[in-house]
């Protein structure tokens, strides 16, 4: 009969936050292991010295290397790959020998603990259990006296170890945040607390629970001072608006404010338009779809709403209180946003009387049809029309009827939201309306992710056209009778 693997989590470092499951198994187990450095001490064992009993095997899994020493030919991730099996190895020779093993933890196991990676190595031969412990994020909060989260309130858990713009621009986003794995990468999280207008918010915490532990302002720590045992905590906002002191109440009414509709093209910053990206740079409060936010440059002090897909008026109504309030608010959508996005929605809003006194503008962006057709040569370069074949916000009929229209005055069609998970026919729909009016050998653009990783530029037919390859983030130019295919290159002329 073999043994059992059991991950024990050992909390944030003071003994008596030990779970009693974790202390009993500690006691009852026939072998501890636990990871240490080369020098053989482990703070794991030393939490868990006072449940340990004579006469017990421990197993310390010395870490051979640090990210800076190794002579392994795979380099630092091939040695550590190493050792864990080599590790795995070890304990699996207990197990097999009928020997319960507890492996020690700091914190919980499944957080960021190195256990997981025993866990994945030995949990599909052995029988395995993990004992959950209370967590450095959680104990760090408790030690500051501040709540984490609360009520509706979003709460991030990041790596130090992220660049730091990645960092800021998460940071931007949440309400609240804990970021671990600090020791060297303590001066770019610092850097990315600032740039997301949140260092003056944030604590550093370090050994939360210890003898020892350390309680200041992140802004004000030493780099040269920070072990990899600490954090960065951005505890709930909720409860620092409540009990600090209520701002002075302006002098004079803010005046109205401003929302700037914006276009970011159809992918990276390259296809940002210098204007756009000003007008960006210029707000203190950006708001779109989740996606389109985190494409926008961060910049210390800006407030991000990301919100869903489809929650266009919701988002307008957000946009125009915020102006209405003084601030100067960008709206971001992909492409152009006068082309099925954000333009329209804001004005909508304004037309229902939301926004009193807010000045709205729009900075157009290259839109998706343009940037299809430059890709494969110059397809829209005579008359065209641009089609939205969502029938999300128009009915079906209405949208056969404009196909067929421009089907028969021989125009190019630039075809937006040809499909998606719940609509699967209309494309299919729409090819046989067109078939009435064009040759099957019409020429037809299916581009995909244009400008992103997973660019994809196909050139096909109307009647060989395949509605089943053809999702939401693609866009169908359709030639005219006009259109032609020469060398790879599709063009329509200009004259008819």
């Amino acid at each position: 009969m073999t043994g059992t693997l059991y991950g024990v989590g050992l909390g944030p470092g003071d003994p008596e936050l030990m779970t009693v499951k974790a202390a009993r198994l500690i006691s009852e187990a026939s072998v501890i292991a636990y990871h240490c450095a080369r020098h053989g001490r482990s703070i794991a064992r030393s939490v868990a010295e006072p449940y340990l009993r004579e006469g017990q095997i421990e197993e310390k899994l010395v870490y051979p290397v640090t990210t800076e020493t190794t002579d392994h030919p795979g380099g630092y991730e091939g040695a550590i790959a190493d050792f864990y099996e080599l590790s795995a190895k070890r304990l699996a020779e207990h197990l097999d020998a009928g020997r319960d093993v507890v492996l020690l933890c700091e914190g919980d196991p499944f957080f960021y603990g190195s256990y997981m990676y025993m866990h994945e190595r030995l949990s599909g031969r052995f029988e395995a259990v993990v004992v959950p412990g209370v967590t450095s994020v959680s104990a760090a909060s408790s030690v500051f006296g501040r709540p984490l989260v609360q009520r509706d309130e979003v709460l991030t858990v990041l790596p130090g170890t992220l660049p730091a713009p990645e960092l800021a621009r998460r940071l931007a986003d949440t309400d609240a945040a804990a970021v671990l794995k600090l020791g060297r990468t303590f001066s770019s999280v610092r850097e990315a607390f600032a740039e997301a207008g949140k260092l003056d918010d944030a604590v550093y915490v370090e050994r939360a629970t210890w003898g020892q532990q350390r309680i200041e302002p992140l802004a004000s720590v030493d780099p040269s001072t920070v072990p990899y045992f600490s954090l960065a905590l951005l505890p709930s906002p909720a409860y620092a608006s409540r009990t600090s002191p209520a701002p002075a109440a302006p002098a004079v009414p803010a005046p109205g404010g401003e929302v700037v509709v914006v276009g970011l093209g159809p992918a990276g910053p390259e296809w940002l338009t210098p204007e756009a990206a000003a007008e960006l740079s210029a707000a203190e409060h950006v708001v779109g779809y989740g996606p389109y936010v985190a494409r926008v440059p961060q910049k210390a002090g800006q407030q991000r709403h990301a919100s869903g897909n489809r929650v266009e008026a919701d988002r307008a109504r957000e946009a125009l209180t915020l102006a209405a309030g003084g601030a100067r608010v960008a709206v971001v959508s992909s492409g152009d946003p006068g082309v099925f996005a954000m333009a329209s929605a804001v004005l909508e809003q304004v037309a229902a009387g939301h926004g009193t006194g807010v000045r709205v503008r729009i900075v157009p962006g290259v839109t998706a049809a343009q940037a299809a057709a430059s890709r494969v040569g110059a397809p829209l370069g005579h008359d065209y029309c641009v089609l939205s074949l969502s029938d999300r916000l128009k009915p079906w009929e209405i949208i056969e009827k404009r196909l067929d229209a421009a089907g028969a005055a021989d125009l190019v069609l630039a075809l937006y939201n040809p499909a998606s998970r719940t609509r699967t026919t209309q494309l299919a729909d729409a090819r046989s309306v067109l078939l009435r009016h064009r040759a099957p050998a019409t020429p037809v653009v299916v581009a995909r992710d244009v400008g992103g990783p997973e660019e994809d530029i196909r050139i096909t037919t109307l009647g060989e056209l395949d509605p089943s390859t053809v999702d939401m983030r693609c866009l169908l130019i359709v030639g005219s009778s006009k259109t032609r295919v020469d060398d790879g290159l599709v063009w329509t002329p200009r004259s008819y």
